[in-house]
């Protein structure tokens, strides 16, 4: 029964077929409404189970938005935005949730409404939930932004002074992220009060505007940002520790295999040559080169050399070298923690098979109550088997390292090896 609801004529007329995605289109939103309140149904068993152990009530539920990103096979952040929503919709807004499960809303949809509501009392959402959502008849051929912006003007109307403080405290989020972009270009995202951001944007217009020198105005913009923070020319060499991993063979020209740059992702290899090759000749900088061991059937990385005086500087830099990102499946988020599998309290060694590198939140989550990690290498292949307090295993294997088909050969360290990866920093 579940498999005919998928089932449909490719050959029908475009009509019909119009049709099929329609009902698909309204069967994801009642998917998302129904996913919505069992969410809800587990945060509740969780909580009331919790109290009833004794747990004390700020730290009843932790952990949990962990298990639904898990559950639902997203990042953590996506899991905990879930379960607001999830609590928001059942508990407080009824009227949405109901336009979301007769696919008058998309999720997303509900999402910015329930965002935009995120300011108010229980008693003020619930009305803004009633005139927005009460006939959704209304909500027809709304978009994104209108729906947000309706939201929006309610709040406001039902307390200003909310929708203010909340604007005042919004600039503690303030942060700057990356994200990679094709053709190895990278997004630098700064999210700012907007004050700052108009006159960060004014400052780079002007320059823009008093620049003549073949550059288009958007070059010299983006070159003025390295510029201004980086204190050196746009063209020179990058004066900065790169992680750049990549293997001996492609080093050297013998191949053309990809390299891996820490927090970006994987380069073509004439790319990374030639940052080898620019720091290389770079007088003012200091470049050191660590050889680094990986396995011969996984090619995942087992052992490095390093120079470092301080064992747990070298072990925390090889973790955050194997693993890449965060281990937690299904989070891609930076390393900020190398932590323990199993816990230093419970015995666990510090070592790179106990090792895991994690981003702070996941870190944080495997310590609540119920959770368990244990590591275990097989067939060379780095894995971790993260278990959840209600007893469903996620299993993590770390990425295998840039390069060709590795080459079996002797090597100093142990066993059969290969000493073919290098590790360039430039600092």
């Amino acid at each position: 029964m579940f498999e005919s609801l998928f089932e449909f004529d490719a050959d029908a007329d475009e009509a019909t077929l119009r049709g099929v995605v329609e009902r698909l289109e309204q069967l994801k939103a009642a998917a998302a409404a129904a996913q919505a309140r069992a969410t809800e149904a587990w945060a509740t068993k969780r909580h009331a189970a919790e109290a009833a152990a004794g747990v004390p009530k700020r730290k009843r539920g932790r952990g949990l938005a962990n298990e639904i990103a898990l559950a639902r096979r997203v990042a953590p952040k996506r899991g905990g935005q879930h379960l607001g929503l999830a609590t928001a919709l059942v508990r407080e807004m009824p009227h949405t949730l109901a336009a979301l499960e007769c696919g008058a809303l998309t999720e997303w949809r509900a999402t910015l409404i329930v965002r935009e509501s995120a300011c108010l009392s229980i008693e003020h959402r619930r009305q803004l939930d009633t005139e927005l959502c009460g006939d959704t008849s209304a909500l027809e051929g709304w978009g994104d932004k209108r729906v947000a912006a309706e939201a929006k003007k309610i709040a406001v109307r039902l307390d200003a002074q909310a929708v203010v403080e909340r604007s005042a405290n919004a600039a503690a989020d303030r942060c700057v992220w990356i994200r990679p972009a094709p053709d190895t270009m990278a997004y630098v995202t700064v999210l700012l009060p907007v004050a700052q951001g108009v006159a960060v944007y004014a400052t780079l217009k002007r320059e823009a505007d008093t620049t003549c020198d073949g550059r288009s105005r958007g070059q010299v913009m983006a070159d003025t940002v390295v510029e201004r923070i980086t204190g050196r020319p746009a063209e020179g060499p990058v004066p900065v520790s790169l992680n750049l991993v990549m293997a001996d063979t492609t080093l050297a020209g013998d191949d053309n295999e990809s390299a891996w740059l820490d927090g970006y992702g994987p380069v073509p290899a004439g790319f990374a040559c030639k940052i080898v090759g620019d720091a290389a000749v770079d007088e003012a900088g200091r470049n050191t080169l660590r050889r680094l061991y990986r396995h011969p059937d996984s090619g995942q990385l087992i052992a490095m050399e390093s120079r470092s005086r301080i064992f747990p500087r070298g072990l925390a830099a090889f973790i955050g070298l194997r693993d890449q990102t965060c281990r937690t499946p299904y989070c891609d988020a930076p390393i900020r923690h190398r932590d323990h599998a199993l816990p230093h309290r419970e015995s666990g060694p510090t070592s790179a098979l106990n090792g895991l590198g994690e981003c702070e939140a996941c870190n944080y989550a495997k310590e609540a109550r119920g959770w368990r990690v244990r590591t275990t290498e097989c067939d060379g292949q780095h894995q971790a088997d993260f278990t959840t307090p209600t007893g469903a295993t996620y299993r993590s294997i770390a990425p295998p390292s840039p390069g060709p088909p590795v080459r079996r050969r002797m090597s100093i360290t142990e066993g059969r090896l290969s000493v073919d990866l290098v590790t360039f920093d430039a600092a």
